[in-house]
């Protein structure tokens, strides 16, 4: 008698494992999906970060790919830089081209599917003159290629595209 009473309270005790264990398994679920969504927002946020770079944007594009874009019709543009606390007033004069990926589905939307930004053209021009000015002199000399990089990110944010793989300055002069 006493095997039976052991066996019907191990009985007991394993169905109401599983009823807990399936209740459990309920409530964690939709919450880890929720976690596994979020974790996959971040990893694709630091995915775009690392593509949007510069010199990540520019190496998964292949040079024969790439289509030069002169800003401004290849002119200079005089930029204002912010004060530097020297009492001067600095600004840079830059020549600034783009580099485009022709491959990218959105190389045809923007433009006339040949590399010619022209309708932009006073976008980007404004765009690049309001991130420049943010910087002093002494940033534009010594961390020039980071604000290359800020040019290139706030560029494809303003396209919400990626076509965009490269900012280069073909003359930069700094007073």
């Amino acid at each position: 008698m006493k095997k039976n009473l052991i066996t019907v309270i191990i009985l007991a005790l394993v169905v109401v494992n599983l009823v807990l264990t399936a209740v459990l398994t309920i409530t964690i679920i939709p919450e880890t999906q929720k976690a596994n969504e979020l974790i996959t927002k971040v990893c694709s946020a630091i995915d775009l970060d690392l593509v949007a770079g510069d010199t990540a944007g520019s190496l998964s594009v292949n040079v024969a790919d790439m289509v030069d874009y002169a800003v401004s019709e290849g002119g200079t543009m005089t930029i204002n830089l912010a004060d530097s606390g020297d009492g001067s007033l600095h600004y840079a004069v830059l020549s600034v081209s783009l580099s485009l990926d022709s491959k990218n589905e959105d190389y045809a939307t923007f433009g006339d599917g040949a590399g010619n930004l022209g309708a932009q053209d006073n976008i980007i021009s404004d765009t690049i003159k309001t991130v420049v000015a943010k910087h002093t002199i002494d940033d534009m000399r010594n961390h020039e290629d980071e604000v290359k990089e800020e040019i290139l990110e706030a560029l494809q944010g303003l396209f919400k595209s990626s076509f965009i793989v490269r900012v280069n300055f073909s003359s930069a002069t700094y007073q």
